[in-house]
């Protein structure tokens, strides 16, 4: 049974699960003008999950309630992100009170490792049994672990659209199970639907491959809900390229809806710390996987040392060790050879004390894997800070696009130890004299990637254009 959070209490004289009557959605396609739009959006990771797409989850469900839109939210129970991407309870209190969500049954037997509860199938063999499931799963919808979700969307989408017709139908993957419930609304009732990707299906981030065949399942259902939906999103250009020129007769469809920050967050500009001729503190905040380049921030910074540069200053890295705390990209084992303990882990942190280790920090590291399709949703938040920023990546990195022109940015020339070494020492010259006033200027020029700047302006043209189809 879905789990509902939240009132609506806009429904002229109805309760929240009461159907609104005298209204069907398809007559004049909209609902009656008194009333505010519906927008049904499909969020797999929603709060309390703490990925990092959550903060785009939040801040668009938001966003059109802020606007006007009652807003229901389809996403998991909170046990299955308690299992996998782990949670932060802070997060679940930012969701608008306009927005209701309802968290629907999720199939999730292959993220299940407790072996008291595997039958006797899964017990005695393991890889029979993950082949089966990896066969009924793509029956289903073609993507691993995800696919069974289908149905529950689907039944889910429907009745959600019987009790309350949905006028809008936003789907952000991954995972793109997520999609088939806009594509069910739009093929049943003429909903209109868009595709938000955080991440891509087909497209290999780092090697810029294509990663499923055309003829593949996968592929055709991509088509399928490409050539159905309104609109198609994209984080940044060069991901938005190569779709349009896989799609071309869609290529009108797809555009660019950058990351931003969320202020309450992050805050505003503190001055400098006090203490700070003692020694700077550089830090990193985010989680590193094995495609954050750890190994080579280390190596450059203890060029820097060598040199007899950056003496008294150290590195801070907070953040998850791999999606699944498994530390994958051997973080540990990286700052253990900086012997003289200038580098140190110092754990995760939550959302809701996130504002005061910025403060506590002099300037903020960067370090990405290498790939011209990469973009971070943590460079939003560094900028917004005002704190000097040095990229420890790769200069093709499609973040450095949204870098340029950042007043205190330092990007590394490479990845070598000299080049990044050489970075870390001009972004400390910069921390040691940056003063408040330069800070808010920063900020100032940032200000441009404020989620509310980017996300309101499309809430606000969908109500327009669901209030311009009732009309007509």
């Amino acid at each position: 049974m879905a789990t509902r959070i939240g009132l609506l209490g806009r429904w002229a004289g109805d309760n929240v699960d009461a159907p609104r009557p005298g209204c069907s959605f398809f007559d004049g396609f909209a609902l009656r003008h008194d009333s505010p739009p519906h927008l049904l959006y499909v969020a797999w990771g929603f709060a309390p999950s703490r990925s990092g797409g959550v903060y785009r989850l939040l801040a668009t469900a938001n966003a059109f309630a802020r606007k006007g839109w009652d807003v229901t939210v389809l996403t998991v129970p909170r046990d299955v992100f308690e299992r996998s991407t782990g949670v932060d309870p802070s997060l679940e209190s930012r969701a608008d009170t306009r927005v209701r969500v309802e968290r629907i049954p999720f199939p999730h037997e292959e993220t299940n490792l407790d072996l008291r509860t595997w039958g006797a199938f899964r017990a005695h063999a393991p890889e029979l049994w993950n082949g089966w499931k990896a066969w009924q799963t793509a029956r289903v919808f073609p993507e691993p672990r995800y696919g069974l979700w289908r149905p529950e969307l689907e039944r889910a989408a429907e009745r959600i659209h019987a009790e309350r017709p949905v006028s809008l139908t936003i789907g952000s993957g991954n995972p793109n199970v997520v999609h088939t419930a806009g594509l069910h609304l739009h093929e049943r009732h003429g909903v209109p639907f868009v595709m938000d990707y955080r991440d891509t299906w087909q497209l290999d981030m780092y090697s810029g491959r294509r990663t499923l065949s055309p003829k593949s399942r996968g592929a055709a259902w991509e088509r399928r809900m490409v050539a159905a939906a309104d609109e198609i999103w994209f984080v940044n250009e060069p991901i938005a390229a190569w779709h349009r020129e896989l799609y071309p007769e869609w290529a009108q469809k797809i555009s660019v809806v950058s990351n931003g920050f969320d202020p309450e967050f992050v805050g505003a500009p503190t001055a400098p710390r006090t203490d700070r001729g003692e020694g700077l503190v550089l830090g990193n905040i985010g989680t590193m996987t094995s495609q954050t380049p750890i190994r080579q921030l280390v190596d450059g910074w203890i060029a820097a040392r060598e040199r007899g540069a950056l003496a008294q200053d150290r590195i801070d890295l907070f953040g998850y060790l791999g999606h699944q705390g498994d530390d994958e990209g051997r973080v540990l084992e990286q700052i253990a050879r900086v012997q003289d303990g200038s580098v140190s882990y110092r754990g995760a942190v939550s959302k809701a004390t996130i504002a005061e280790v910025y403060a506590r920090l002099d300037a903020l590291i960067l370090p990405l894997g290498t790939s011209p399709f990469m973009t971070s949703g943590k460079v939003f938040e560094y900028m917004a800070t005002g704190l000097p920023i040095v990229s420890v990546h790769d200069p093709r990195n499609a973040v450095s696009d949204t870098l340029q022109g950042y007043p205190a940015w330092v990007p590394a020339e490479s990845l070598e130890a000299a080049d990044v070494a050489d970075a870390l020492v001009r972004v400390a010259e910069i921390a040691s004299t940056q003063t408040l006033e330069d800070r808010q200027v920063a900020r100032a020029w940032a200000e441009r990637y404020e989620r509310a700047r980017i996300l309101d302006p499309i809430a606000e043209r969908w109500r327009a254009d669901i209030d311009a189809r009732g009309a007509a």
